[in-house]
């Protein structure tokens, strides 16, 4: 579908379709809205992490302690559909950001999710904002999208986790 479209698009158009597609900050939408959705999806998620720090041991255990091993996952996966498409349509496809930063966090700060929720946020926000002045940056007066630059920064890291993880 994709394609389909973007093959049909005007010509005029087919630039910011492209560069949505691969993730592009240069002109996003009013972003308190965006902003809004962050905070209160952290919110909502942090009273939750004592019941992630104990569903880290495994069901048994989370459910041994009183966690509700049926509905927290369910109720973690629309919090993270409701920020992926908050996220989506500010930006667009950028990728790796949710993919690297947290377990980067993680290696630094360790597995508690109390600490861990609210610096994997700040830190992925760190990391596009140091991606976004790199784009508009390399290439000035042009401008990279910045999934390119998420990208390139990823790809490696990303293998150099998987890499690790198979010592």
């Amino acid at each position: 579908m994709v394609a389909l479209i973007l093959s049909l698009a005007p010509e005029a158009q087919l630039r910011g379709m492209l560069f949505w597609l691969i993730g592009d900050l240069s002109a996003p939408p009013a972003a308190w809205s965006t902003l809004g959705a962050l905070v209160l999806a952290v919110a909502a998620a942090l009273p939750f992490a004592g019941d992630l720090n104990a569903l880290a041991r495994g069901d048994t255990a989370a459910a041994a302690l009183g966690v509700d091993v049926l509905r927290l996952p369910w109720l973690l996966f629309a919090l993270a559909a409701f920020l992926t498409a908050a996220a989506v349509t500010t930006a667009g496809a950028i990728g790796f950001v949710g993919l690297i930063v947290p377990h980067a966090v993680r290696l630094v700060l360790g597995n508690d999710q109390r600490v861990l929720l609210p610096a994997a946020a700040l830190a992925g926000g760190t990391l596009l904002l140091v991606a976004d002045i790199l784009a508009r940056q390399i290439a000035a007066p042009a401008q990279l999208p910045t999934g390119v630059i998420t990208a390139l920064i990823g790809v490696p890291t990303f293998l150099y986790l998987l890499r690790r993880e198979q010592r």
